[in-house]
């Protein structure tokens, strides 16, 4: 093992080319990187291996230390990151050489840098905080101790996923992150819905995952290497349209793991897991990975306009269809997921937008994982108090039943309608601001899906907490244990103070050696007055939910008549249907044609010479009879036919 200082793609030399130094008090700190996958790791083994029963006294203790232990490793090396100048903020650790094949091999080797160290952090921080709450949330469940183990697993992948200083490894923590969410997500798999979602992520994800396999094998044959730092070196002396074919490629597999458009059907699906697991999946890990692959490709991505430019509409379509249904959706967890959805969207427009964007994704990544796992957790106690339920039409006026998650959950409502001074006003307004700089109708769309937000988030508050009391008879509301508010407690403060990673620009700036930074863009009005229309927007929004849903009884049951926008977002805007027609039917006639053609053609010349032979020799066994008079008879008969015919040719 080694620990050097390395660089990040693009702006520092390939990490092989980096001299080993001998460890001083920070590379001594760094010589722990590995552990901090290692830790989960290891705790999602000694749960698994040893089974749900031999494991169930202690397994939610060990699953939430190791991941508590990680944290604790992230943020002493953050420190000391930070405590380095910034051409030094790149460590790199070479673990062991994976394999070898001809002039190729793949290491096992991590990279710490301004980059994978904040979403290090992210995960393992959040990722604590969501299995500390599982303790109390699955504390009857009888098969706890797998959960835990498949938590752990989850959040293991992900670290490799993110610490991975090569495409190859990369690719690991990625199909890691796949396994896992499809344990998660069918973890109930005795309920056909949640096998069925869990299927469907799957092979959706899959889709994404060929983009992401071919887009590295590209990179190989192109560069020779699949470190970000060799592809980086090298990426000038590639042609446009190469690199544009990798954009694509990469592009597909974020669009698989982000559920973006048209890869999203999965993403609210997934509801049917357990809420922490929705709150892993949505805040922590696997829809930020998509993000996490463009920002750190961005060597790619500023070398292939067009493939930015997709990006950027992806990223576009992709938060206005999930603002849209999350506007139709009664199921509290499957609008918050229709609001992840757009808000990776957010993410994605900012990506797109290139070296004026990269940092404001990540910026919004971070403080989306706050208040998104903050209302995901809130959306569970909510469940917890009203015996699973999910269905906000079965709610009202819980703010005084369930108090502490009531504020909590305001808190991360605030956020993410983007009210001034909370976290989500820093970090959306700075994409929309960005959007404007860049592309006016970009701009004017992210202006859109802002006041959509307000909408939705603000019917969801009143539905759940601040309507009439629609409780059913057998229904008594109860708060949580502390086991579960205090994370949310912890959230709803992050929620509130996320913000405070844009003083001075820190977010960019820290960001800047790895993404590069540009906020000198052309605005047709001064950012104030535009942070002004912003909120303007978002007022408008609010105002509009609440002269539907506060001034109005609402009803128990969903209407049956409603206008046909609502029929398709409440249909999710049909896009199970489109993937049917476009993909699955057409599909299903390919397969059925092959078969056709396999038995008519294939077997069919097989079997028809098969039954030839057996023709034939049917025929020829009836000469074979073993009577020698009959062969006699035979030999007789063509004796004189010989001789009939030679005769006959002598006389002509």
């Amino acid at each position: 093992m080694v620990v050097a200082p390395a660089v990040q793609a693009g702006l520092l030399p390939h990490l092989e080319t980096v001299p080993v130094v001998s460890p001083g008090p920070a590379e001594g700190v760094f010589s722990l990187l590995w552990v901090i996958i290692a830790l989960p790791a290891l705790g999602a083994a000694l749960i698994l291996v040893l089974g749900n029963r031999r494991s169930q006294a202690w397994a939610h203790l060990l699953g939430t230390a190791t991941v508590a232990g990680s944290f604790v490793l992230a943020a002493v090396m953050m420190v000391a990151l930070v405590g380095r100048g910034e051409e030094d903020r790149q460590v790199g650790q070479h673990l062991y050489t994976w394999f070898e094949a001809g002039r190729f091999q793949a290491d096992v080797a991590l990279l710490l840098d301004p980059l994978s160290a904040l979403f290090v952090l992210l995960i393992t921080g959040v990722g604590a905080l969501i299995h500390l709450y599982s303790v109390g949330y699955m504390a009857h469940d009888e098969r706890r101790a797998r959960f835990f183990g498949y938590l752990n697993l989850f959040v293991a992948a992900m670290l490799v996923l993110v610490l991975a200083d090569n495409y190859l490894l990369l690719f690991l923590g990625w199909e890691g992150v796949g396994l896992a969410s499809y344990l998660l997500i069918g973890f109930w798999q005795h309920r056909t819905s949640a096998a069925v979602a869990a299927k469907k992520a799957f092979v959706v994800n899959r889709v994404g995952d060929i983009g992401l396999a071919l887009g590295a094998m590209l990179l190989f044959a192109t560069f020779g290497t699949v470190s970000f730092a060799g592809v980086s070196e090298r990426a000038g002396g590639a042609s446009e349209t190469t690199l544009t074919i990798v954009g694509l490629l990469l592009l597909l597999g974020a669009c698989g793991k982000s559920a973006q458009v048209p890869l999203q059907s999965w993403l609210l699906d997934a509801m049917e897991g357990p809420t922490p697991v929705s709150a892993l999946i949505h805040a922590a890990t696997m829809v930020t990975a998509g993000v996490y692959l463009v920002v750190r490709s961005s060597f790619i991505f500023e070398r292939a306009e067009v493939a930015r430019t997709a990006v950027m509409l992806v990223g576009l379509v992709t938060l206005l269809v999930g603002a849209v249904i999350g506007c139709a959706k009664d199921d509290i967890k499957k609008a918050l997921a229709g609001s992840t959805m757009s808000q990776i969207g957010y993410m994605m427009l900012a990506a797109g937008l290139g070296v004026a964007g990269y940092g404001f994704a990540i910026f919004h990544l971070l403080t989306h994982g706050f208040f998104k796992a903050n209302m995901f957790l809130g959306a569970g106690s909510v469940m917890h108090a009203m015996d699973d339920d999910v269905d906000m039409r079965h709610y009202g006026a819980l703010r005084t039943a369930v108090p502490v998650t009531f504020l909590t959950f305001a808190m991360g409502y605030l956020a993410i309608i983007g009210f001034p001074g909370f976290a989500g006003f820093w970090s959306k307004d700075k994409i929309i601001e960005t959007a404007f700089g860049v592309n006016f109708w970009a701009g004017l769309a992210a202006l859109a899906g802002a006041g959509i937000t307000a909408f939705y988030m603000t019917r969801l508050m009143i539905m759940t907490f601040l309507s009439e009391k629609r409780w059913a008879p057998e229904a008594h509301p109860h708060e949580s244990p502390a086991v579960m508010t205090v994370p949310l407690i912890v959230l709803a403060a992050l929620s509130v103070l996320g913000g405070v990673l844009y003083l001075g620009g820190w977010i960019t700036d820290w960001l800047a050696p790895v993404t590069s930074v540009e906020e000198h863009h052309e605005l047709a009005v001064s950012p104030l007055v535009l942070t002004l229309i912003v909120v303007a927007v978002v007022a408008v929004g609010v105002a509009a939910a609440w002269f539907l849903f506060g001034r109005r009884e609402i009803a128990r049951e969903a209407p049956r008549k409603v206008s046909f926008a609502t029929r398709a977002a409440r249909a999710d805007l049909y896009g199970d249907a489109i993937n049917e027609q476009l993909l699955m039917r057409p599909g299903d006639r390919l397969v059925e044609s092959l078969v056709t053609f396999d038995d008519a053609i294939v077997d069919g010349t097989v079997d028809g010479t098969g039954g030839a032979a057996l023709g034939m020799s049917g025929t020829f066994r009836r000469v074979q009879s073993g009577y020698v008079r009959n062969y006699a008879l035979s030999v007789l008969a063509g004796a004189l036919i010989v001789a009939v015919t030679l005769l006959a040719v002598n006389l002509a």
